[in-house]
């Protein structure tokens, strides 16, 4: 049976298959969709916000109706964002969002951007634990894969000529300062350019955005005194924005490349 709940005006619909989504009107299908897996993470925010000023929708994949919540308030609106609720760790969680679009439960999407991180810890080798490793290749590396693996399809079925599939990824992958990060960042590298090889010749622009400092939630980045998600988010907008940018990896090594694009081909 189904439960339908009320939250600061989001309607949620709560099915057995523990799928949530918000009442939006289909009316906005007729605009971009941009799927975000990790979108209440602090990449995710800049994500989420990027889209919305391009104006383009976004069906956001959350934990339950507290991530969705804490999303709200970080981004200021629930307008024009749908919330699905999955779990992305899961090897069946983002399959089950794709399922749903493909049944018109959800709405269509053109666009995939995925940034799904674990922990940043200084943890030397030596202490990991294997249940430590092990939770976080699963949290940085497969929820990654699983989104690639499970939407890119869709993607190629639409055969829109716009559509993209943009990962972020760290530059603690080659730096190492942080170990356990390190070690799930330089996996995603080889994966990122696999992708953006079996995708050149398709209508899927694939990129990379290799990013080399500490972003963080607008309220976070002021306490800390680091980059802000909102302003982040310039980068994202502009490989929506520009068509010549494909299976690249796009260089975030300091502010000044919140300004202009710095990508260069992966092969």
């Amino acid at each position: 049976m189904d439960i339908t709940k009320q939250s600061k005006g989001m309607n949620i619909k709560s099915t057995r298959q523990s799928f949530h989504f918000s009442s939006m009107s289909f009316k906005a299908a007729i605009m971009e969709t941009v799927l975000i897996i990790g979108a209440t993470g602090n990449i995710g925010v800049s994500a989420v916000t990027a889209a919305l000023r391009s104006k383009r929708n976004v069906l956001a994949v959350v934990r339950n109706q507290s991530s969705a919540d804490k999303l709200v308030r970080y981004i200021g609106s629930s307008n024009g964002i749908t919330f699905a609720e999955a779990n992305v760790l899961s090897d069946s969680g983002v399959k089950g969002i794709v399922d749903q679009v493909r049944e018109g439960k959800l709405p269509d999407f053109q666009h995939v951007f995925s940034s799904v991180g674990g922990e940043y810890t200084t943890t030397p080798l030596p202490e990991i634990t294997t249940a430590q490793l092990r939770r976080n290749f699963n949290i940085s590396f497969e929820a990654n894969f699983f989104a690639y693996r499970d939407t890119i399809g869709y993607l190629l079925e639409q055969k829109n000529p716009a559509s993209t599939w943009t990962i972020c990824t760290g530059s603690q992958g080659e730096l190492a300062t942080h170990p356990v990060p390190a070690m799930t960042q330089g996996a995603l590298f080889p994966m990122a350019t696999a992708a953006a090889r079996e995708n050149e010749s398709t209508n899927v622009r694939f990129n990379e955005i290799y990013l080399g400092f500490r972003v963080e939630t607008d309220d976070l980045a002021v306490e800390h005194g680091v980059t802000k998600a909102s302003e982040f988010g310039n980068v994202y907008e502009m490989v929506l924005a520009n068509p010549e940018v494909r299976s690249s990896r796009i260089r975030v090594d300091d502010v000044d490349d919140l300004k202009k694009l710095k990508y260069q081909k992966k092969f």
